[in-house]
């Protein structure tokens, strides 16, 4: 088997290609710039010299094709374009193009030059919205609250209807946050590991942070690479949520992430309007019946492992 991974640089690229690795698959990746890119996270896992890299823009149909083309793989997960919210606040354009137009350009590139590859689309649960506190499941319609939100419900909707119009094996993971100590640190959880891990070194920063009362369903990034595997070997094409079903606020979150480091997170933190988002999803958490009933999946690790898993690293990285 021969798979192609748009944007293997990534948390979930690096731990896909190590998964379909482990599975003896010949794997591809791509990055915009494969020449001039590092590949930590390739490099972390110990995977860098295992994944044929090439280059690709995915908002560039010609480069879509040729490396399509080139490769020419049983199967291709779209993990590439913009992956933050807060960042899409700011670079809305990016946004759409970088997660539709890039979803738009493969689905094309897959329908002109084999129909046969397997297409699985990196979706999201901000495509949600604030649902009231609710599980989401995959009936619950869509209302997202941010650019990022909306270029992943253009991406959804836009797999959803090549599956229909043209029969193409292509589907969605509704994925909730997931995380991993290969998180970037312009993510909050990174955010909040990393300066607790810091200031128990000896650091005397202050932690600055937005909203504490918002609750997420955070899940282990691995388990959730091992869900997009899965999807990609059903009899037919579906979409499906992936979550662990149970959410916490980010205060508890920062509090747990400093009782790791023995420390109380209030002498540390400071509360910033600043980092408030425009129109922030008040509760997000996901409902992974289906999932585990069709996929026979499960996550393997809950909040507290996966907060366990990340302050180890940190704490080894930094020396605290």
């Amino acid at each position: 088997m021969r798979a192609l991974i748009c944007g293997v640089g990534g948390q979930d690229g690096a731990y896909l290609a190590r998964c379909l690795l482990s599975k003896e698959y010949d794997v591809f990746g791509t990055s915009r710039d494969a020449l001039g890119s590092k590949f930590q996270n390739l490099e972390e896992l110990g995977i860098a010299q295992e994944v044929n890299l090439l280059s690709m823009d995915v908002t560039d149909f010609r480069s879509v094709l040729y490396s399509v083309e080139k490769v020419m793989p049983n199967e291709i997960y779209n993990l590439a374009g913009q992956t933050s919210v807060g960042l899409s606040y700011e670079q809305p354009v990016e946004a759409m193009e970088s997660i539709g137009m890039g979803a738009l350009n493969l689905l094309e590139v897959v329908r002109f030059v084999d129909p046969s590859i397997r297409y699985y689309n990196a979706s999201s649960s901000d495509c949600f919205g604030d649902i009231g506190g609710i599980a989401a499941n995959e009936k619950t319609p869509f209302s997202p609250r941010s650019p990022y939100g909306v270029a992943k419900a253009s991406a959804h909707f836009m797999v959803q209807n090549y599956r229909e119009a043209y029969g193409l094996f292509t589907c969605s993971g509704i994925l909730f946050n997931h995380e991993s100590p290969l998180r970037p640190k312009r993510f909050v959880t990174q955010k909040i590991v990393s300066a607790a891990a810091r200031i128990h070194a000896g650091g005397d920063e202050r932690l600055e942070l937005g909203r504490l009362s918002i609750e997420r369903d955070w899940g282990w990034a691995p388990d959730y690479v091992d869900a997009m595997w899965r999807m990609l070997q059903q009899e037919q094409p579906e979409d499906f949520v992936v979550a662990t079903g149970k959410s916490i606020t980010l205060e508890k979150f920062v509090e747990k992430v400093f009782a790791f480091f023995a420390m109380d997170w209030r002498d540390h933190v400071d509360i910033s309007e600043a980092l408030f988002r425009p129109s922030d999803i008040a509760t997000s958490r996901g409902d992974p019946s289906k999932a585990m009933r069709a996929l026979n999946w499960a996550p393997t690790r809950d909040v507290d492992g996966v907060i366990e898993s990340m302050c180890m690293a940190a704490k080894k990285r930094f020396g605290s």
